[in-house]
């Protein structure tokens, strides 16, 4: 299903996109090389590269020079032009790259402290903010209204003289200083107000960034909401004022990317670095740099010399200066610096403004907002580096990239140290490995070999699915892997999506390997004339996609080309539409409180560039909105105006594992889009002329999402400590002497009849051994047989904790751990 993708990143802490030998287990360790050193690694890759420990990643990816052949598509003898460019490379700044190729040459000629240009760009800083200045002085100031969530009214504010912190302050001192940024939504701006001379009327040039790290951007509306620095006057009268702190989504994004710039000053001024584009993540931050083509690249000891450097910074509590200018003011501001150039060359038009923030002689293209100074920053780390290159493209400049993390406290920089500890060891690939579930090879990067036990988990994945599919009227179905691509064409897909498909030539048309089901789903309900008493009609398919996602982004199982999804697609009237999504409420529910997981509702209404009827989408929304209340109760769940796809509106389901990260596997979505696109009608009963037939609304839902995320998202759960009815190894019998193997053999056969996973120890190790060993790998239990448990007909359990249950009969042993497990 084109709605539900597999490979939104998690929040692994710890994804790694380098290489091991072809024959590894995943995680299995590669024979140490001869001048690197063997333990945790730093490898290149463009996006989210993390700490990669030896032999737990994807195969590495080939990086030899792309085929001189143009077009998108694979050719005989080489990769197809864009193909090849992005062989190791995420999608990187949506920035015209024609022509880019090694436009920093020159620029960096090793590493300076503190080298001269710092001090230029920040002399012809204050040149400009004089002309601005100038500017401001001619503003009115004048009465404005500011009203707070609470509808209370502050009293003595005007415009282009009050701040946030101001009105903060009326209230309480604390809440001023602890106050990250205002939320500010305007009922009206003043007369001699100009987003344009304001510098506000352009792109967001870290939106793209923001959003491939896992930042929500959502766009406002003329008066907003707007996320307003606290030292930046009002410009209007104020309809709704909100002061966030650290623990709102928000407040947290703005004071990472504020140390993200601080983060930047530290890199100019220990090595003098060119950088390049900062945004904040989902969780932390990181800056792309230049640092020539020498032997002149990040290395973990610089992780102290810049954590210094912010120490440094944070005590000196530079303030944050938002300042406008033109285009040309800033070509000039940066004509040291051709990476920031190229961002105004082709993010500024001609004529427009934008803005930049300076922190003490930092100067960084930005809309911000930002913190009020840096002494806010009170815990500041290093986490880890990796290479990258300008643009996402292989053949432009190479890029460093420094990750950093920040708190406004340094007890939570303590906690958060710990988490990732916790993460490291409950890391899937780490598992996977150790419990040999799956393996990688690099003749088919970013496809998954399940072996025997890690097939074990994911076939019983899918038959839990398919009990409930049994229970709750689905019909499964199989459909072809490969299609012509004109059926994406109809479906719109290959105008947006052709890059992200395995593409290729069969008897002089154009192929594809499916990246989604969805079309051919509606192909199967358009093969039949369809009547109202038909539906609701629920296709489920656990069809085989590929996607070609990008070698260097290739992490793990959370983001790979092959993968199955739990994909199903409900045709239904409008009047259904409650009543399905209720149920596929309902199906979330019992699937993840039998995870042990827990969730949290939201529903994304029609966005701007929305199609279909408006009266369509109310509807819609209405019904969905009535299935949520009568599912969750009124008031748990929350709304994200404006955030649904541009064909339907859609339920976010995010859950929460055992380590309380959020996860985004299941969905509920809507679809007015394709029923059109695929001419799919039903009859419906009347005998009125124009109404004899009407078309079906389309609804897109996964309880897992991708088999292959799922895995990975259960075994860090459950940190490899399966329960029964999924665990790959359940029972483990352990005779105390050769003497009991017969007897060991008559117990594996009663279990395994009664299709139980079960083993015999038969080796020749001690007692104590055989134990700690299936212990180590996880076996629900140890069956010890000696000579009693021989004459008695019993067995003696033992748990994986190591707690002893005691003899149990034979005869008794099936119907105990059947209730269990099923």
């Amino acid at each position: 299903c084109d709605t539900i993708h597999p490979n939104h990143t998690i929040n692994f802490i710890f994804n790694s996109l380098a290489g091991h030998h072809p024959s590894s287990i995943m995680g299995k360790k590669e024979k140490k090389s001869k001048g690197k050193p063997e333990g945790v690694a730093l490898n290149a890759t463009s996006k989210f590269s993390v700490l990669d420990f030896p032999g737990l990643t994807q195969p590495k990816p080939d990086v030899s020079s792309p085929s001189p052949t143009s077009g998108g598509t694979t050719t005989a003898g080489g990769t197809g032009g864009a193909q090849g460019r992005r062989a190791t490379s995420s999608s990187g700044p949506l920035i015209n790259s024609e022509g880019q190729n090694l436009i920093g040459t020159g620029c960096f000629e090793g590493r300076t402290k503190n080298p001269s240009w710092i001090a230029d760009r920040a002399n012809f800083y204050d040149v400009l903010k004089q002309r601005r200045d100038a500017e401001f002085s001619s503003k009115i100031p004048a009465a404005i209204e500011v009203i707070l969530p609470d509808g209370k009214k502050v009293e003595g504010c005007e415009g282009w003289v009050t701040t946030p912190y101001e009105v903060a302050r009326k209230i309480s001192q604390g809440l001023a200083d602890s106050s990250i940024v205002a939320r500010v939504k305007y009922s009206d701006f003043l007369p001699d107000y100009d987003a344009v001379e304001d510098g506000m009327a352009g792109v967001d040039i870290m939106a793209e960034e923001m959003e491939d790290g896992g930042v929500e951007t959502k766009e406002s509306t003329k008066l907003g909401p707007y996320l307003w620095d606290m030292n930046r006057v009002l410009v209007g009268s104020v309809s709704k004022l909100e002061f966030l702190k650290f623990d709102d989504t928000d407040a947290k994004t703005v004071f990472w990317h504020s140390s993200a710039h601080m983060l930047g000053e530290a890199l100019e001024h220990s090595f003098g670095s060119k950088l390049t584009i900062g945004p904040p993540l989902s969780g932390g931050f990181y800056y792309d740099c230049y640092m020539g083509e020498g032997n002149f690249n990040l290395k973990e000891e610089d992780y102290k010399v810049v954590e210094a450097e912010v120490s440094k910074i944070t005590k000196q509590k530079q303030k944050f200066e938002r300042l406008v200018l033109t285009k040309e003011e800033g070509l000039e501001l940066f004509a040291s610096n051709p990476f920031k150039l190229s961002i105004f060359n082709t993010k500024v038009g001609d004529g427009e403004r934008t803005t930049v923030y300076r922190c003490g002689d930092l100067i960084d293209l930005c809309r911000g907002p930002h913190v009020q100074h840096t002494g806010k920053v009170k815990a500041f780390a290093c986490s880890r580096h990796s290479a990258t290159c300008w643009l996402g493209e292989t053949s432009n400049d190479s890029l460093q990239r420094m990750y950093g993390i920040s708190f406004p406290d340094k007890k939570m920089l303590k906690v958060w140290k710990e988490n990732q500890e916790k993460a490291k060891e409950r890391d899937h690939r780490r598992i996977a490995n150790a419990q040999q579930l799956v393996m990688f090879h690099e003749l088919s990067p970013g496809s998954a070999f399940w072996l025997p036990h890690g097939t074990r988990i994911y076939q019983k994945l899918m038959n839990y699915i398919r009990d409930h599919y049994w229970k709750r009227g689905y019909d499964e179905i199989i459909t072809p892997n490969i299609y012509n691509l004109d059926l994406w064409h109809q479906s719109g897909h290959a105008l947006h999506y052709k890059d992200a498909m395995f593409c290729f030539p069969v008897e002089n048309q154009e192929f594809a390997l499916k990246p989604m089901n969805c079309p051919g789903h509606c192909l199967m309900f358009a093969n039949s004339i369809r009547s109202y008493r038909d539906l609701p009609m629920r296709f489920a398919d656990f069809g085989v996609l590929h996607r070609n996602e990008l070698s260097g982004a290739l992490t793990g199982l959370t983001r790979v080309r092959r993968f199955q999804q739990d994909d199903a697609h409900i045709y239904c009237r409008e009047d259904q539409i409650e009543s399905e999504v209720l149920g596929s409420l309902e199906f979330m529910k019992e699937v993840y409180t039998h995870f042990g997981m827990t969730y949290k509702l939201e529903l994304s209404t029609r966005p701007k560039k929305a199609l279909g009827e408006i009266d369509m989408w109310n509807k819609a929304e209405k019904a969905l909105a009535n299935a949520m209340n009568e599912f969750a109760g009124v008031g748990n769940w929350k709304v994200n105006p404006e955030d649904g796809a541009f064909y339907g509106p859609k339920i976010d389901i995010k859950v929460m594992d055992a380590m309380e990260r959020i996860h985004q596997c299941a969905t509920i979505q809507l679809d007015f889009q394709l029923p059109i696109r695929f001419n799919l009608q039903y009859s419906t009963g009347s005998k009125v002329k124009g109404e004899e037939f009407t078309r079906p609304v389309m609804v897109h839902r996964a309880m897992l999402g991708s088999v292959e995320r799922m895995f990975a998202v259960l075994c860090e759960h459950y940190g490899g400590k399966w329960p029964l009815w999924l665990s790959p190894r359940q029972f483990m019998i352990v005779p105390i002497h050769a003497d009991y193997n017969g007897y060991c053999e008559k117990v594996r056969k009663v279990l395994h009849d009664a299709k139980f996973y079960v083993d015999v120890d038969l080796s020749k190790e001690k007692f104590n051994k055989k134990v700690r060993s299936a212990q180590i790998m996880q076996y629900n239990f140890q069956l010890v047989i000696g000579e009693a448990e021989t004459t008695n007909e019993t067995v003696n359990i033992r748990t994986r904790d190591n707690k002893i249950e005691g003899e149990v009969k034979l005869s008794d042993l099936v119907a105990k751990f059947a209730a269990l497990r099923d």
